[in-house]
């Protein structure tokens, strides 16, 4: 996507979304006095966003490297890198708007999975002041790990259908009722996501709740189908690497906790734009016909 398209696609959005906040707006709040930003809101938007399908590494390097030598023309009221940095917290709301627009439409078909997001070494746990109580302590299958966990459910497309994100001791089966919301047919997770009081509560709601099993249960008859599907459910992990890797939605120099918000809603931003997406092959599957 080039980065004229994906400008025109952020600002016809925004301009929905002002023409919705203003019929909000309450008609007595006085606003706060100061100089308007020079930059528009979709242009900020854009930068963010941009900066996760680039090639870049350090955000302050693509701003100072690129956008200010190379993209003059496409931004003419450019601000300084410090300045810019404080304008991104403005855009927190809209981003997030805008992401829940881009999501993908309910296939029936649905993967649960969490993914740590580290925001200081372990050992440097006792020093890191920008997310006291906001972060926290926990564990995975690789470790221990000092931040959050984003929580995400994704269809069979590899389209985005929920977000959540939470302190890094939070059980990954506390978001899921307010996660899967308006989700129906089936959602695969690991052995994490088992409980029983969970699968009722789901199952009540039209969406079957589908796991592997631990050691010390006792194994039950599952469908072929539902078997298969299991198998399948490296795509909601391929996805949570590409955020990483990719969108970059995980580092440790965030200065403020406003920033990592930024950072990271742009960084799903862009994945969703992405034209090839983690999905599973039916063709594959011969005579896989499911049927809600």
């Amino acid at each position: 996507m080039s980065l004229l398209e994906l400008f025109c696609k952020v600002d016809d959005y925004c301009q929905e979304y002002q023409q919705w906040i203003s019929k909000k707006e309450l008609s007595n709040v006085k606003k706060k006095p100061g100089p308007k930003p020079m930059m528009s809101q979709s242009e900020i938007m854009t930068i963010v966003i941009n900066f996760h399908q680039s090639s870049f590494r350090n955000f302050k390097h693509y701003y100072t490297k690129h956008v200010s030598k190379y993209l003059t023309k496409e931004f003419p009221k450019l601000v300084s890198y410090n300045r810019f940095v404080e304008l991104m917290q403005q855009v927190i709301l809209p981003l997030t708007a805008y992401l829940r627009s881009r999501f993908g439409k309910n296939t029936g078909i649905s993967f649960i999975d969490s993914t740590p997001l580290v925001v200081c070494h372990n050992r440097r746990i006792k020093r890191n002041k920008v997310f006291k109580g906001l972060a926290a302590r926990g564990k995975n299958s690789m470790g221990w790990f000092y931040g959050f966990k984003l929580h995400l459910i994704v269809n069979d497309l590899g389209e985005l259908l929920a977000v959540y994100l939470t302190s890094g001791n939070i059980d990954d089966r506390k978001p899921v009722k307010h996660m899967t919301q308006g989700i129906f047919g089936k959602i695969f997770g690991d052995k994490g996501y088992i409980s029983k009081e969970l699968f009722t509560s789901l199952f009540e709601r039209d969406l079957e709740l589908i796991t592997n099993i631990r050691k010390n249960m006792k194994n039950s008859l599952m469908k072929i189908t539902d078997s298969l599907l299991l198998r399948k459910r490296f795509i909601i992990e391929t996805i949570n690497d590409q955020l990483k890797n990719i969108s970059q939605i995980e580092h440790s120099r965030h200065r403020k906790p406003a920033n990592f918000a930024v950072n990271l809603i742009a960084g799903l931003i862009a994945y969703t734009f992405q034209d090839k997406k983690p999905s599973i092959n039916w063709s594959n599957m011969p005579g896989f016909d499911i049927v809600f």
